[in-house]
């Protein structure tokens, strides 16, 4: 599980929409779609037009994996930073309702802005 608590840090690249799928189908309810997906290591962290997913695979087997989902309506408020010359990541701060802000890493080919404004469309309905 994400540690809300303590501002994680996650280093992420993208991933295709159709890899994050296979690894979050059995989750998503009928009327959910994949709009953004990253990769670390082994886990994952997932964009979908209901929620955000995040995929921590666990243990040397990678056989147990935890599935913690934020609905939009739960950010408290959010923040996007792009790129810049020397700091070649972009970051993504989420606050989430009564549990803490958490920080993601995403690499420089994240187009931090479109993220933002999804990110836009569904908590400032």
């Amino acid at each position: 599980m994400i540690d809300f608590t303590n501002k994680s840090i996650i280093k992420l690249k993208p991933m295709s929409t159709a890899e994050a799928e296979s690894e979050v189908k059995d989750i998503l309810i009928p009327d959910e779609t994949i709009n953004f997906a990253f990769v670390s290591m082994r886990d994952k962290l997932v964009f979908t037009n209901k929620r955000i997913i995040s995929v921590n695979v666990k243990g040397i087997t990678g056989k147990k994996i935890d599935y913690t989902s934020i609905p939009y309506f739960n950010i408290q408020a959010f923040s996007i930073e792009s790129a810049g010359t020397l700091d070649l990541d972009s970051e993504l701060d989420i606050t989430i309702n009564g549990l803490g802000t958490v920080r993601f890493e995403l690499s420089n080919k994240t187009n931090i802005r479109e993220l933002g404004q999804s990110i836009s469309g569904y908590v400032l309905k």
